[in-house]
């Protein structure tokens, strides 16, 4: 195996090369994996556009070490090339990797709430990730991809796993009436988590377009667009109590207090999106009517990554969000551009094997 590597090399903002990098060197506990496809989301955009936010480019992470110029990505799968340091595994295995590391010794650990570790990292965004030909991770992070899913499929485990978390963390029974502000990636794996583990009402609240179509494929009971009196159109739909859950996804202005205003009295938020404004939160409102509102973040390994793969298997999801692969070189042409213009519904995944411009599924 050759001693370096391609591989994109976040220096700042709106800097992102594809450089010529050594290979990395497992250490005890890891292995070695020929990365084959890494999805990019809104996080890397945001680390590309405006950042650094999350990457440690100036001062080293204080769980990771890392410090300085730093290859993203975290929605990676790939093939095992080195297994020395991780019995257990075998080269040539096809994993899914989670990308957040934790250190199973703090009392969040302890919890089963790993991803809100003591020590808690996340490969490509806190230490050397998946967009480069090669990538050292933690075993415990990964998880066999089932025999014959396509590597398309299987590159979206990562984010599914982080859907099936804010699922879990909304609180979701049978017969629950549902709103989930947003349809976009995000938003379309909290509904697919959703329907996995509750026969719920889910009401997806975005603009019209194909992700309606996709929502609706996916299990939505209904769909309202942004454009309506959003607030009004729940409450009529159900008698004027409101919604049992509430799950915004989106992080658009105005959709926190359209939450709040929509959920019922003794009901859940959930704040999944990550809000371009500061919303304006009615505190007396919220405490009169005993409104509970959690948080989502990343995804608990042990918990999520192997149903998530498992969720991508058997179900048309992957078919119905892949907007297409692209190559390594085009990463920020015909990727991160391309988020960034609002263009893309779906999941646009990097082969770094691949060369040239971009090419579709």
């Amino acid at each position: 195996m050759a001693e370096t590597m391609r591989a994109a090399v976040y220096h700042g903002a709106r800097d992102i090369r594809i450089e010529q990098v050594p290979v990395p060197v497992p250490r005890a506990g890891e292995v070695l994996i020929a990365v084959r496809r890494n999805g990019i989301c809104g996080t890397d955009l945001t680390e590309w556009s405006k950042g650094p936010v999350m990457a440690p480019l100036t001062e080293q992470h204080r769980a990771s070490g890392h410090l300085g110029p730093m290859i993203p990505g975290h929605e990676f799968v790939g093939e095992i090339v080195d297994a020395t340091g991780a019995p257990g595994l075998r080269a040539g295995r096809i994993v899914a990797a989670g990308a957040g590391v934790w250190c199973g010794a703090c009392d969040r650990c302890a919890q089963g709430r790993t991803n809100v570790c003591r020590r808690y990292y996340t490969l490509g965004l806190n230490a050397h990730g998946g967009l480069a030909e090669y990538v050292a991770a933690p075993a415990r992070t990964l998880r066999p991809v089932p025999e014959g899913m396509s590597l398309d499929h299987a590159g979206m485990a990562q984010p599914l796993a982080v859907g099936l978390h804010a699922a879990r963390r909304s609180g979701v029974r049978p017969g629950d009436r549902v709103v989930l502000i947003g349809a976009g990636a995000i938003g379309t794996f909290v509904l697919v988590g959703l329907n996995h583990l509750a026969a719920a009402e889910v009401t997806v609240v975005d603009l019209p377009g194909p992700k309606f179509d996709r929502a609706l494929q996916l299990g939505a009971a209904r769909t309202v667009s942004a454009h309506e009196d959003v607030v009004a159109a729940v409450l009529e739909a159900t008698g004027g109590t409101g919604a049992d859950v509430v799950i915004e996804a989106s992080g658009a202005p105005g959709q926190y207090e359209n939450a709040l205003a929509m959920v019922a009295a003794g009901g859940r938020v959930l704040a999944v999106g990550l809000p371009k404004e500061s919303p304006r939160v009615d505190m007396s409102a919220l405490a009169l009517r005993e409104i509970t509102i959690e948080s989502s973040v990343a995804h608990v390994c042990d918990e999520d990554l192997a149903p998530a793969l498992d969720i991508l298997a058997a179900g048309p999801l992957g078919d119905l969000l892949l907007d297409g692969v692209i190559a390594l070189d085009d990463l920020v042409a015909s990727g991160l551009e391309r988020l960034a213009s609002g263009a893309v519904d779906g999941k646009i995944l990097v082969d770094p094997t691949a060369r040239g411009d971009r090419r579709s599924t």
